[in-house]
């Protein structure tokens, strides 16, 4: 055995009654009465021969629940002199009953200082304490040999058993308060997570789609100052208005979205492609939000480049559901001019920032020409 195993103290959680259960805490107490019985039961046995025994007896008792309790808070603070010591008064105590005539409440308190210094010390003063106060049980016994052995020998066991029941138990309820902190841990990272999205959310949704319609009335304030024509100030009233238009919608899916209240998949994509081929393989299931939410902007981000960078050509969607993946992909026929319009489109969410977004899930996007047209592919955990 090392050092550290003599010198180490039952940990808090052992000492302290903090998590126990009724039947445990029934069972302390009912130990507590069978104890304070014994020690009250010689007293007023006594008491028909002289009436102040009583009284001198109670005080004693209750001097000696108060020294006990002193050694409970000592050991619980892990002051091993001062316990020591409350201990040495317990066990005198416990000799001048004895020399007293009162055998029965000295027997007790030596049988209570033994078990409870193994429980609650150090091994290296545990075990002198333990062995003095069985020595001077075994010495003042009138029982046989056998029964001393057996008693004295079973007292150290019973001993050594609560303190590895303690330590047992202050081990579970520190791996309750470790898992308890994890579990706080987790639901607070869980919320910074769901913030995140939500800001992104709002970002992807509101941001760009405000900056636009800045820009193009800018443009009609400044046609205004200018004198311009009526159809230019007209043209410019007419995007920002459909800028905010778009924006709502998208506001009000991602309200939605945030709800748990999205449509399925298949269905947006309908909508979002229009008169475009769309092919749906593998076996449907129900996609986490953050996957769903990446698939659907990606579709509408792709849909508004093929209009505004290739309008008429023919497009093609594929959605396929893998194994432990989504893969969506977009597919035009029709020439582009890209001059780094990659990352600026219509609708202001840009693939760029799609491609981020499908990189914060652990998965890929990928955006450039095809043989002819224009291909963005999508996969994303799911």
């Amino acid at each position: 055995m090392t050092l550290a195993v003599w010198t180490t103290w039952p940990s808090r959680e052992a000492l302290t009654r903090a998590d126990r259960t009724r039947a445990r805490r029934a069972f302390g107490w009912g130990v507590r009465l069978v104890v304070l019985g014994a020690l009250m039961w010689s007293p007023f046995a006594r008491i028909g021969t002289h009436g102040w025994v009583l009284a001198a007896a109670v005080a004693s008792i209750a001097g000696c629940a108060v020294v006990a309790r002193g050694f409970f808070r000592t050991s619980l603070e892990h002051r091993l002199w001062p316990s020591v010591g409350l201990l040495v008064v317990l066990m005198g105590a416990a000799v001048l009953g004895h020399a007293a005539g009162f055998p029965i409440p000295a027997a007790v308190l030596w049988c209570g200082c033994a078990v409870t210094a193994l429980e609650r010390l150090p091994l290296a003063a545990a075990l002198p304490c333990t062995a003095t106060a069985l020595a001077a049980y075994a010495l003042v016994s009138d029982d046989q040999r056998l029964t001393i052995t057996i008693t004295t020998v079973g007292l150290a066991l019973a001993g050594y058993v609560l303190r590895l029941d303690a330590e047992a138990r202050g081990s579970a309820q520190r791996l309750v308060t470790q898992e308890r902190a994890a579990l706080a841990a987790e639901a607070e990272t869980a919320a910074l997570a769901e913030r995140s999205r939500i800001a992104r959310e709002i970002h992807d949704v509101l941001a760009h789609s405000l900056s636009a319609q800045m820009v193009h009335l800018e443009a009609a304030r400044l046609l205004i100052e200018r004198d311009a024509g009526r159809e230019q100030i007209l043209e410019r009233v007419v995007a920002a208005r459909g800028m905010a238009r778009e924006g709502l919608a998208e506001t009000r899916q991602a309200l939605s979205a945030l709800r748990g209240e999205m449509t399925p998949v298949e269905e947006f994509l309908q909508e979002v492609v229009g008169g475009a081929r769309l092919a749906v393989a593998g076996r449907r299931r129900p996609l986490p939000a953050e996957a769903s939410q990446a698939v659907r902007r990606v579709a509408q981000e792709a849909m508004t480049n093929v209009r505004k960078h290739a309008p008429g050509a023919e497009v093609s969607v594929r959605l396929e559901y893998l194994a432990d993946e989504i893969t969506l992909e977009i597919r035009d026929s029709g020439a582009r001019v890209l001059g780094g319009e990659l990352a600026v489109s219509g609708s202001g969410y840009g693939l760029v920032g799609m491609r981020e977004r499908a990189e914060l899930l652990g998965g890929t996007l990928e955006a450039g020409p095809d043989e002819e047209g224009f291909l963005v592919r999508l996969k994303v955990p799911a």
